[in-house]
């Protein structure tokens, strides 16, 4: 004799000396019933793991057995949840960590079996193998969380695994940016170069790379001395994507001084020159930074240049994201206040660019500790 209902529900086996709990999920969607059965070596066992599945099942807590696989699901969410509403950078930056880092690991993984133990294992693979710094493992948590969030809320599995893993602990990431006369030197030497209207762009009016790469010259308006700052230009892996500014604050209007004016217009007559000594060749896409063929400039491309100038030029070292917040530092240093600054760099709230400047701000809180300080010193140490 073989298997052999001796409860409801519970069946055993007499020549493998184990009992069956089987266990009721309901109907699929095609009305189909759907049964699990559970081994075990005890009928207590089997009695009580019934029990608190049909408890569970009477409450709405559980949720229909699949097959669907880490990698069936990361594909779902990945083109349905976030492709259609997503950047273009943002789902190339998660393909990327899907196709080389998630899917090798652990996507054969089926969902419902997903364990903590499992993602943490994953963390540490990612530390210890690939050499990833905890900042970048950071993100795939950050992903895999918000996947598997949708699981849960898609009723897909009953509960998130991510909430049982210790995320990796993240580390501020030091900033380089100039003083005062260390831009002032940059200023000068960069001048009558292809870098010196990207350079004074992001130094002296504090706009991100994609800002200045996205910026056309419908958007420059040389009557009021505005920028009107709305459009994007980053990379996506070998490709270079256009989108909207970061986010709604981003869309910004900046003044231009005169100097600037001028780095404009010099500009702008450069590209009319070439226009005509080129002729059809050039290309005339009408944005500012450009090429002397009228070509765009790539974001990695322009970024490379300005390392190399910093280091030829023996300047100290600061990477091209790093002049704006040189502009957030110098703007602290003459005392303007916290909320224009964050006005001006298109942060949405004055706590963003403090939190983000913590450390640039220091500088000026140190050196107003020790004014007042000298300002009020008695004669008392000298005693």
């Amino acid at each position: 004799m073989a298997r052999k209902t001796v409860e409801r529900n519970i069946a055993y086996d007499d020549q493998k000396n184990k009992y069956y709990a089987n266990l009721d999920f309901g109907k699929d969607e095609n009305g189909k019933q759907i049964k699990k059965a559970i081994t075990f070596d005890k009928i207590t066992d089997a009695r009580k793991a019934l029990r608190e599945h049909e408890a569970k099942r009477d409450k709405g807590l559980v949720v229909l057995p699949k097959q669907t696989t880490l990698r069936e699901w990361l594909s779902f969410w990945l083109e349905d949840i976030i492709t259609p509403n997503g950047a273009e950078t943002t789902v190339y930056a998660y393909r990327n960590i899907i196709d080389n880092h998630i899917d090798p690991y652990m996507g054969d993984e089926q969902l419902q079996k997903l364990l903590p133990k499992k993602i943490q294992q994953y963390y540490s693979f990612l530390n210890s193998k690939k050499e990833l710094s905890n900042n970048t493992v950071r993100k795939h948590h950050d992903l895999l969380n918000s996947a598997l969030k949708v699981a849960v809320k898609q009723d897909v599995i009953l509960s998130n695994p991510i909430d049982k893993v210790n995320a990796p602990k993240t580390s501020k990431s030091e900033v380089s940016f100039y003083r005062t006369e260390d831009l002032k030197r940059l200023l000068q030497l960069v001048e009558d170069t292809r870098l010196e209207l990207v350079v004074k762009l992001a130094g002296c009016l504090g706009m991100r790379r994609e800002e200045i790469l996205g910026l056309k010259w419908d958007k420059v308006d040389f009557e009021r001395n505005i920028i009107i700052v709305c459009r994007a230009r980053t990379a996506a892996g070998k490709s270079t994507v256009e989108k909207e500014t970061k986010n709604e604050t981003s869309y910004r209007n900046l003044y231009f001084t005169e100097d600037l004016k001028y780095t404009l217009l010099k500009e702008l007559n450069k590209q009319k020159e070439n226009a005509l000594l080129f002729k059809t060749d050039y290309m005339n896409t009408g944005y500012v930074a450009v090429d002397e063929m009228g070509k765009p400039y790539r974001p990695n491309y322009i970024s490379y240049q300005f390392t190399k100038f910093v280091e030829d030029n023996n300047l100290p070292y600061i990477t091209l994201h790093g002049l704006r917040h040189t502009f957030a530092s110098v703007a602290n240093s003459l005392g303007v206040p916290q909320f224009e600054i964050s006005k001006a760099l298109g942060h949405s709230t004055p706590a963003i660019t403090g939190k983000i400047y913590t450390h640039v701000f220091d500088i000026t809180h140190e050196a107003t500790i020790t004014k007042v300080n000298e300002a009020v010193e008695t004669t008392i140490k000298s005693k």
